[in-house]
């Protein structure tokens, strides 16, 4: 009985200058010896290209396959290398199809070189291997390649994670020391579908907490200051901060509230982040332990969806120092997360939520994509996302956007 010889694995790896047309002289060849394709994948830095074949040829066409092949080289002056794949090797790369898959996107604002070196030394140590590196931001000209220059990447790892915290913390602490932003998500059909993004407001929309600039105008800025420092930290509980904040404000004419939001500002790329939301079609909403008031306004400016904060009490004209209602707390934060999302039919692994301070927690961790945005140290290492160095359009890039996406905003 003659026995059945399988049909090789072969691994055509093509290397060199980028050159027109040079793909379908490949492919075209590979389809004459009626080769079955098992995988394709191409590359090209600078001028230079890297594009890889996984193909079985049957095994009377693979000496004159890897001939054919010789001959593309020699015409086209590329290295093109034909290699054969041990089948327990190629049952070893489907095997991995089945691993946990992660996007990191890295935003650096300085050597990026630096920080990818931080980051795929710690993705080695825990067992992930980098399948492949996506540039998000776009080609500079040599004039504006310098130290201060940001650049952002994409790296789409997979492997199994025994504890992606761990994975997280060593991220956090490369960060710290390098200077730069950093997102570890999972890569599935939700990060690739984030239809709705939730912001706090106080020091996250915008560059101030209201509630101590009412203060100010008061004359009881500084105690209401340190009574907002403790409750950021999560030294004291917020809805018990708040009450004994807006108690000092007893008295306090209520076009205050006019005169504060005529002069804070919005913090830096919310107008881009607002303006590329809506455009795309994503629901946006303010859920924030600041005022109404303020996120009315905000709501007039940026075209956001939903608004949920606190009221005050006013009698002739004056805040009472008393709170109208239910106090938004970090619970309430969560809970209104969830009932937006249930409202617009949306799946909560599909949105976003962006805050700064502990209270913002609950909300962050509820969230598909939590992101600190210029934090406490607590809540920077409890989100898990964080953003320090950039301004509140670089979320974009944690979306998946890049440069070419976003020209024009």
């Amino acid at each position: 009985m003659r026995s059945i010889v399988a049909s090789p694995i072969l691994l055509v790896k093509v290397a060199g200058g980028d050159k027109p047309g040079l793909m379908a002289m490949v492919t075209s060849t590979l389809c004459e010896y009626q080769v079955a394709l098992l995988d394709v994948g191409q590359a090209i830095v600078h001028d230079q290209l890297a594009l890889g074949y996984l193909v079985q040829a049957p095994v009377e066409s693979v000496a004159p396959l890897r001939e054919a092949i010789a001959g593309i080289a020699a015409e086209v002056g590329s290295d093109i290398l034909v290699s054969e794949v041990a089948e327990s090797r190629y049952a070893e790369w489907v095997a991995s199809t089945g691993k946990p898959r992660f996007i990191l996107t890295l935003l650096s604002v300085g050597h990026l070189a630096n920080a990818l070196a931080a980051v795929s030394r710690i993705t080695h140590a825990h067992g992930l291997n980098i399948d492949t590196v996506r540039r998000l931001s776009d080609r500079v000209p040599l004039s504006r390649v310098d130290e201060n220059r940001s650049s952002f990447v994409e790296i789409r790892v997979r492997g199994d994670v025994d504890d992606v915290s761990a994975v997280q913390s060593d991220l956090l602490r490369a960060a710290r020391r390098e200077d730069f932003d950093f997102s570890m998500q999972e890569d599935n059909v939700y990060r690739r579908n984030r239809r709705l993004v939730a912001f706090d407001m106080d020091s996250t929309l915008i560059n101030a907490e209201v509630i101590d600039e009412l203060a100010k105008i008061h004359g009881v800025g500084e105690p209401v200051a340190q009574v907002t420092e403790r409750a950021m930290r999560g030294e004291i509980d917020f809805k018990e901060s708040f009450r004994e904040r807006v108690a000092l404000l007893e008295g306090l004419p209520a076009d205050a509230f006019e005169q504060v939001a005529n002069t804070v500002e919005l913090n830096p790329g919310a107008e881009r982040l607002f303006s590329v939301l809506r455009h795309f079609g994503y629901k946006t909403a303010v859920i924030s332990g600041g005022f109404q008031y303020v996120g009315e306004r905000l709501k007039e400016r940026l075209g956001i969806d939903y608004v949920f904060a606190n009221d005050l009490v006013l009698k002739d004209g004056r805040i009472t120092g008393e709170v109208k209602g239910e106090i938004v707390d970090a619970a309430t934060k969560a809970r209104r997360l969830q009932e937006i999302a249930t409202l617009e039919r949306i799946a909560i692994q599909q949105t976003i939520a962006i805050g700064d301070g502990a209270n913002d927690l609950p909300m962050l961790s509820t969230a598909g994509l939590g992101v600190a945005y210029h934090a406490k140290p607590i809540v920077r290492e409890s989100a898990g996302h964080a953003i320090s160095n950039f301004g509140l359009d670089a979320v974009l890039y944690l979306m998946g956007f890049s440069d070419y996406d976003l020209a024009g905003y």
